[in-house]
């Protein structure tokens, strides 16, 4: 009898085993699924502080836990969100005390396109699309880790990312880890963060790169870079206030070849002090990648920009690789990218270029903001409603200093608003928005348009607009365009542009459209290229992410 009840203990112990195994022997309770997800959590980093975090707002992660509990999230999304917080130590992604961070913005843009071009349900969310929408137009933003709102809006825009993750990349080509800083988390040395992306090795051989072209060509200068900044990076160079030029002989011209060498812009084997043939080639390839018009000739400016020293320069590169994180990875259809920096508007038919076009941006202070829109109508022979910040700034004092102002600038009065006049000015040859004007809606009030300031494209800086964006070429826009509809002719856009009358086209199929701020990118030739922060944000976004920011 005792063996009998021995024996069937053993049997029923079998079973429960059985019952709690997989085909591969796997136990599958809910312990060991509850453990081996706890796995690939990351450890909380409570090395973090608030004296080195990129952000200076943190959240309770109870919050966090209470978020999850409250929306029902499955454990795909809620697993990658704790990991995504305690790898940050429970600090704020999208907002820092003084607004929304740039990986927001860049994030928000892509959710946007997403959704208007893939037409993705999964991501569309009404309700975050306006409060976005009203974040991003604020002028002077505040946020206090203790408001409710901006907490629920920092929450629902992780739970996004991580869906956006999901629904964007397949498997293994964002690791958890390095999703988990696609947003930067703490101030860091530029060496030590390159050293960590160029050397971490993949099991699967799976790379984000392989997907980003554009992120891809950049690592790669950015190991070349790296390589350079181990060896000593480059020597100042120490010259007058004039300008060398071919046939000049200097030591000066020595220190210019032995730099354009080390950043590959000159043969290395010439390290004379005459200013040959081969240093002119070296020093226009060196101002194209700088955004100059290539002369040969070496300026002030230019030894300026020889000088920035190559641990700079790694920063930089740095930074625009994070951005490049926030553009569709394979665009479909065509595409506008609008470079600030660069002063340049490229159109994209998928990964194919189009064709590329000088354009004039904001001033400083005007800034042209960074955002994505849908291009989707043409404005032939436009009015120009004068912006009312420029109608009391500007209109207003000239008004009052000459009665006649308004009817010599082929401007009128229609109403009045705040105790302002509101002005137009009329469709003509006169009018500062030139013969046509290209629409994306957005709240910012920007937009594409002609101008009567041609002699602008002629200048290497293009920083002069209150915040639109002039196109040197707009016929060439309005034609490609309309390209697909056939009614519109070469001619009969030529007419509607000198009409001297209003007219609006729609087009049969909006155009997405990005403004973007680049300051180094690889162009088409294979080129590294650099250009001037014109709006401070890679010396914002500097002394958040590392140790010596710019």
């Amino acid at each position: 009898m005792k063996n009998v009840l021995i024996n069937s203990v053993f049997l029923c112990s079998l079973f429960i085993s059985a019952c709690n195994t997989g085909i591969n022997g796997n136990k599958t309770n809910d312990n060991d699924s509850t453990q081996k997800a706890e796995r690939k959590i990351s450890k909380r980093d409570i090395s973090i502080t608030k004296a080195n975090a990129y952000n200076d707002l943190f959240l309770d992660s109870a919050t966090v836990a209470a978020f999850i509990a409250q929306k029902k999230l499955p454990d795909s999304i809620s697993l990658r969100m704790r990991s995504f917080y305690n790898a940050r130590n429970y600090q704020f992604a999208w907002f820092s005390s003084d607004g929304l961070t740039e990986q927001a913005r860049g994030f928000w843009n892509l959710i946007d396109y997403r959704t208007s071009n893939h037409h993705d349900s999964t991501l569309q969310d009404k309700a975050l699309a306006k409060k976005m929408n009203n974040l991003i137009a604020l002028e002077d933003p505040a946020f206090k880790a203790s408001d409710k709102s901006t907490i629920n809006t920092e929450l629902t825009l992780t739970q996004y990312f991580v869906k956006y993750i999901y629904n964007t990349y397949d498997e293994g080509y964002v690791k958890r880890k390095e999703m988990e800083r696609f947003v930067p988390r703490k101030k860091e040395e530029a060496m030590y963060l390159a050293d960590s992306l160029l050397n971490k090795k993949h099991k699967d051989n799976k790379y984000f790169e392989d997907v980003n072209e554009r992120y891809k060509q950049l690592k790669t200068q950015l190991a070349r870079y790296y390589e350079i900044a181990k060896k000593g990076g480059w020597q100042p160079i120490k010259a007058a206030d004039k300008i060398y030029k071919k046939g000049m002989t200097s030591p000066v011209v020595s220190s210019i070849k032995k730099r354009l060498q080390l950043s590959g812009d000159m043969p290395a084997n010439d390290t004379s002090q005459v200013f040959d043939d081969t240093l002119v080639q070296a020093v226009e390839s060196f101002q194209r990648s700088m955004g100059y018009t290539p002369t040969g000739l070496v300026t002030h400016i230019l030894i300026k920009d020889m000088n920035v020293p190559v641990t700079e320069r790694i920063q930089q590169i740095l930074m625009n690789m994070g951005r490049m994180r926030w553009m569709p990875n394979e665009p479909s259809g065509s595409l506008i990218v609008v470079n600030i920096p660069e002063f340049v508007l490229h159109v994209y038919e998928g990964k194919k270029k189009a064709f590329d076009m000088n354009v004039v941006v904001g001033k400083d202070g005007h800034n042209t903001t960074m955002f994505t829109g849908d291009l989707n109508q043409i404005v032939f022979s436009p009015y120009w409603n004068v912006p009312q910040s420029i109608v009391e700034n500007e209109i207003v004092p000239k008004m009052q200093s000459d009665p006649d102002y308004l009817t010599k600038n082929n401007m009128e009065v229609t109403g009045t608003e705040d105790g302002l006049p509101v002005v137009r000015q009329l469709p003509g040859p006169d009018n500062s928005l030139g013969r046509v004007k290209f629409l994306f809606p957005n709240s910012f009030n920007i937009y594409f348009h002609d101008t009567n300031a041609k002699s602008l494209f002629n200048q290497d800086k293009r920083a002069y607009s209150h915040g639109c964006i002039r196109l040197s070429q707009p016929e060439k826009m309005a034609e490609y365009l309309l390209r697909n509809q056939p009614e519109w002719t070469s001619e009969k856009i030529e007419d509607a542009m000198n009409s001297g009358k209003e007219q609006y086209v729609k087009l049969k199929k909006a155009v997405p459209v990005f403004i973007t701020y680049y300051t180094a990118w690889v162009d088409d030739d294979g080129q590294l290229n650099f250009r001037d922060d014109i709006y401070g944000h890679d010396t914002t976004l500097s002394r958040k992410m590392f140790v010596n920011g710019l």
